[in-house]
């Protein structure tokens, strides 16, 4: 099963790119990897639905209880079989339906595709988080397009605003839930429920708002409405067959075991079916096409909550039966209606006409599907309806007096609403506005929603099929008539099909009395609606921010810095007081040579608060690391040594190339001596807090720590460095996150050196322009930049010659590619000495920064030629396959791996996979060392002064 997600991920990763060779063979591709996984659950329906559960677990942190817990069920596999069979139909359509974009996005709807099937796989509540979210970042994406504005882009904030926010209070409920229970296994969690308590009481009651937002029940349905700024597309996919039913799917997977306890069932009838009927009612008012079926979906939606949450077999039955019928004709209806505004350029119902005529073919389709939605027989919509009013009318409810009223309201009005899409739609009118197509549509654009339509009513002769895909589900419930229902297309002249009939006959009545409906409707006070309560919210949000805001951020930042230090001290110190140890037990020094140390330590802090001259102060700062690193080297700890050296050393060039653009003083301070006194005294808090904690920490551990461990299976590693072992093999997860967040800081700088692009290029272009000639102030040539000279960098050609030094040309010719020797000696030696991918980046970075320093930024582009962006990108996707690969092997992620072979010349070698995830490392380091040169030569490049301009004397004196 993970394999089927990652192949789709993928597959989802390639589609961009491949888009500018194939083209619109893109969405034949996206439909060939969905068949695909289509193809693979059929081939388990048979044994899934006679018992047999498939399952698949991968360890990534046991101690903590993470793991990848997947399982195929009945209900699994039902939610699959409509994420891959609905996504085929959408990705054939996806071919004629976008004219622009192919490849991103075809490459989002097959990752949201791959995530769904994640989600509904999911057997762990934490990683059924981690793929909700997923599918709300999708959706954004997709409704908001690519570098699109109005009402695409506050669609897609709306959107992600309100699930996300859903999907945070559902992520305290899932932990609640989890701590309760003692488990995190979905499965196990429903096999033995935790106790009815306070506790499981407020985590179902966050699971549920989760649920409400994901599957826009009220009051949180405002977004799905204002989602049809989206592509058709993406609104058939997303918006009616899949995304929209993660709710519902979750309240389907808890109410086994959760549907007894308070207030579970209250709580999702009175929500759903009161969902049912606001959303019928709704799409009463729309004239727009796709809106008028969103809001069909929201009552559709609460009507599969009620079903799922009630917790009965026949409820259970019944949903997914909804569930399964909803996603074809919901499906084929949205494509329809991309199909009608295609050829017509419209989807408002009072300007069309004459379509039945004109497309008769897509009237014939729209039909089916409308049949289907207004429950009519024999599609599988007449079952489904029949299987809901047996569940309120027999299920042994509390209140099924007001629940089956409120689902035959419901019902009434879904039948007004179809029949008014359809006479809207594709009836004649009298109107002379109403567009007519100029040409059908083509045949293969149309087929996905004919597909759809017709799986529609063959679902509903073939009724025994769709009862085999949803009585396994329903099993799970009790039945307390004990005869159980079946889904089948007649059960005789029961009540319930006469009020099924009834129904319908209402519904079709309210249509044909439109006019004097219609003019009640505009009648009637109009409250106000959750879309104008979501804008009243966020703009008194927005006003509150400034508000707040106004009194909290004064443009100070001492003041700032003041209030974060404090609030670091205050909180904690009590604790840390009550846990000091007596100071006659503190050991002043281990070793005599660390008192000196010591002493440059303080000395060199002391000097950088006062020193006023910013050169000086970094380089007591930097004093301060490099005795530091000292003290590791006393205290045993050469890895850390070598790393502190290095990083001193990079960030003392850095820090002093940017300060050539600054004043070299510090701007005198304006305070008086109470805002000084202050601050020594805040200094003097903070410093004597971390003095403190310092001392208490290793007062706090209850054993010894993993060190004995790491010790201990250090061999198992290959190597004999546990320093370089912990990085790479013990707490390589760790290390993942460090050079992630690395990544992330080089992005931003990328960022920033192309904000500036603009400028730098106009500054380039005028050092270019300027003439080869230097005078001095009467005119007279006094030198030439392209005089012949020996030059022992290639990059030092456009320095001009009192930036040179052939002396340091000729030691860095000599010294750079022996330090990227010791750099490839650091990083292959690592596993067995001090050293280490990281420890070799950052020598070989130094190499980079020698050749910046001597020849300038252009010899560092002589000297490597490929972009940082892309070494770092190289680096993490090497360290992030070395993750991932044990998991086609059946074992856990970081697993390594020993290698052991015979080289000519060099004998038998001996290495493991996590040399390859330090070389990831060594990549990356790299890449962000180049960005900071990058970044340093962009800001430092000034442009020359203009000659003949009364600048000569000063171009003369440079040259």
């Amino acid at each position: 099963m993970l394999v089927v997600v990652l192949s789709l991920l993928a597959c989802a990763a390639v589609l961009p790119a491949a888009a500018r060779g194939i083209g619109r063979g893109v969405w034949a591709a996206a439909a060939l990897a969905l068949a695909g996984s289509l193809a693979w659950l059929l081939t388990r329906t048979a044994s899934v639905l006679d018992g047999t559960t498939y399952t698949e677990t991968y360890a990534w942190s046991p101690a903590l209880g993470l793991e990848i817990a997947l399982r195929l069920d009945p209900l699994a596999l039902l939610m699959a079989l409509v994420i891959t069979g609905i996504g085929v139909a959408v990705m054939t359509y996806g071919a004629f339906y976008h004219h622009l974009g192919h490849g991103r996005e075809a490459g989002l709807l097959l990752a949201f595709a791959a995530v769904m099937l994640g989600l509904v796989l999911a057997d762990h509540l934490l990683l059924l988080y981690v793929f909700w979210e997923l599918t709300s970042i999708a959706s954004f994406l997709l409704i908001a397009g690519r570098r699109e504005g109005g009402d695409r882009q506050r669609a897609a904030e709306q959107a992600l605003l309100t699930t996300v926010a859903g999907g945070l209070a559902m992520l305290f409920g899932l932990v609640m839930l989890g701590q309760a229970a003692g488990t995190y296994r979905i499965s196990a969690l429903l096999a033995d429920p935790p106790p009815p308590g306070v506790t499981v009481t407020t985590a179902l009651v966050l699971i549920l708002v989760g649920a409400f937002a994901k599957s826009a029940q009220f009051p949180l349905h405002a977004w799905l409405p204002a989602a049809m700024a989206a592509p058709t597309s993406v609104s058939a996919y997303l918006h009616a067959a899949t995304m929209v039913k993660a709710g519902v799917y979750l309240v389907a997977r808890l109410a086994p075991g959760f549907a007894d306890t308070a207030p579970w069932r209250p709580l999702v009838l009175t929500v759903g079916l009161y969902t049912l009927v606001v959303g019928a009612w709704r799409a009463l008012r729309e004239t727009d096409m796709k809106r008028l079926l969103a809001y069909g979906t929201v009552s559709e939606l609460g009507m599969m909550t009620a079903l799922f949450g009630m917790g009965t077999r026949t409820g259970a039955l019944a949903g997914a039966v909804l569930l399964l019928s909803h996603a074809l004709f919901k499906g084929a209806l949205f494509m329809v209606v991309g199909v009608v505004d295609h050829q017509t350029g419209t989807r408002d119902l009072r300007e069309l006409s004459g379509l039945g005529r004109t497309l008769p073919a897509v009237a014939v389709v729209a039909l089916l599907a409308g049949a289907s939605m207004a429950k009519l027989p024999p599609t599988v919509g007449w079952i489904a309806q029949d299987g809901a009013l047996e569940a309120v009318l027999h299920g042994h409810l509390t209140g099924a007096a007001w629940a089956a009223a409120a689902l035959c309201l419901g019902s009434v009005l879904t039948v007004t609403y179809t029949a008014r899409f359809l006479q809207g739609g594709f009836a004649t009118k009298r109107d002379g506005r109403a567009r007519r197509p100029a040409r059908p549509p083509h045949p293969a654009f149309l087929a996905p929603a004919a597909v759809l339509s017709v799986l529609g009513l063959a679902a509903g002769l073939g009724h025994p099929v769709v009862d085999a895909l949803s009585a396994p589900y329903a099993d799970l419930y009790p039945e307390p008539s004990g005869k159980p229902f079946h889904a089948a297309l007649w059960h005789g002249w029961t009540p319930v099909v006469w009020l099924a009939l009834l129904i319908v006959v209402l519904g079709l009545a309210l249509h044909a009395a439109r006019r004097p409906f219609s003019r009640l409707l505009h009648r009637l006070p109009r409250l106000p609606d959750a879309e104008w309560c979501y804008r009243r919210g966020m703009i008194a949000l927005h006003h509150g921010a400034v508000v707040f805001t106004r009194y909290t951020q004064v443009g100070s930042l001492p003041l700032y810095l003041t209030a974060i230090l404090l609030t670091v001290v205050v909180l904690p110190s009590i604790a840390m007081l009550h846990a000091m140890p007596p100071l006659d037990q503190v050991r002043a020094w281990w070793t005599p040579a660390e008192l000196p140390l010591a002493l440059t330590v303080v000395i060199a802090a002391a000097g950088a608060a006062v020193l006023k001259h910013r050169l000086a102060a970094v380089l007591v700062t930097g004093a301060v690391g490099y005795a530091v690193a000292g003290l590791f080297v006393v205290q045993g700890a050469p890895d850390l040594a070598l790393t502190q050296f290095l990083v001193e050393s990079l960030t003392l060039v850095v820090v002093v190339l940017v300060l050539r653009r600054m004043p070299p003083r510090f701007t005198p301070a304006t305070q008086t001596w109470p805002g000084r006194l202050g601050r020594a005294a805040v200094a003097l808090l903070v410093g004597g807090f971390v003095a403190g904690f310092a001392l208490t920490a290793p007062q706090g551990r209850d054993n010894a720590g993993p060190a004995g461990d790491y010790l201990r299976r250090v061999d198992e590693t290959g190597g004999e460095n546990v320093v370089n072992a912990i990085v790479v093999d013990f707490r390589a997860l760790d290390t993942m996150g460090e050079i992630a967040v690395l990544m992330v800081t080089a992005l931003g700088v990328i960022s920033l050196i192309r904000l500036g692009a603009q400028t730098v290029d106009r500054s380039d272009g005028r050092r270019r322009a300027a003439p080869d000639v230097i005078t001095d102030s009467a005119g007279s040539p006094t030198a030439r930049w392209d005089e012949p000279r020996e030059h022992w960098l290639p990059g030092s050609t456009d320095l001009l010659g009192a930036e040179r030094s052939v002396l340091m040309e000729v030691v860095t010719r000599l010294l750079f590619p022996s330090i990227l020797v010791v750099s490839l000696f650091l990083l292959l030696s690592g596993h067995y000495r001090p050293g280490g991918g990281f420890s070799g980046g950052l020598v070989a970075g130094q190499a980079f920064i020698l050749r910046y320093l001597v020849g300038g930024p252009t010899d560092v582009e002589h000297a490597i030629r490929v972009r940082p962006g892309h070494l770092i990108g190289a680096g993490l996707t090497l360290a992030a396959a070395t993750a991932i690969a044990p998991l086609a092997l059946g074992r856990p992620p970081l697993t390594s791996t020993l290698w052991s072979f015979h080289l000519p010349l060099l004998g038998q070698v001996k290495t493991s996979s996590s040399l390859v995830f330090d070389i990831g490392v060594y990549l990356l380091i790299l890449g962000v060392i180049l960005t900071l040169l990058s970044a340093a030569g962009t800001s430092l490049r000034a442009p020359v002064p203009k000659l003949g301009t009364g600048t000569g004397a000063a171009g003369g004196r440079r040259a």
